[in-house]
């Protein structure tokens, strides 16, 4: 369950990244409201993060919630923002999945 609840939080820490990319690019009113929306979920995202931290080891937890954060972030970027998606950018992220998945592995 903690593995799951790690999870949900790197969703979390991407959904705050979403919520600041689409906050630089409106004004007013709506982009008040994104920046609500970032605070809720870093909030939500720390919380699950504390919690889980509670039964797995900070080192893999953390590593794992970034990890989660940082995919889910580039992905955001290339299909909602238009990043690049350049072959060593794939390449990376594809090393940094792997490299969570390893951490699960090798993790009690």
């Amino acid at each position: 369950m903690n593995w799951i609840l790690l999870i949900i939080a790197g969703l979390f820490e991407v959904a705050f990244a979403t919520c600041l990319g689409k906050a630089k690019e409106t004004t007013g009113t709506q982009a008040t409201y994104w920046y609500i929306g970032f605070l809720v979920c870093l909030g939500i995202s720390m919380f699950l993060l504390v919690k889980v931290t509670q039964q797995l080891p900070i080192g893999t937890a953390y590593a794992v919630w970034t990890g989660v954060g940082a995919v889910g972030t580039v992905l955001v970027g290339i299909f909602i923002f238009k990043d690049p998606a350049t072959f060593w950018r794939l390449f990376f992220i594809t090393t940094l999945i792997v490299s969570i998945i390893g951490l699960k592995v090798v993790s009690h």
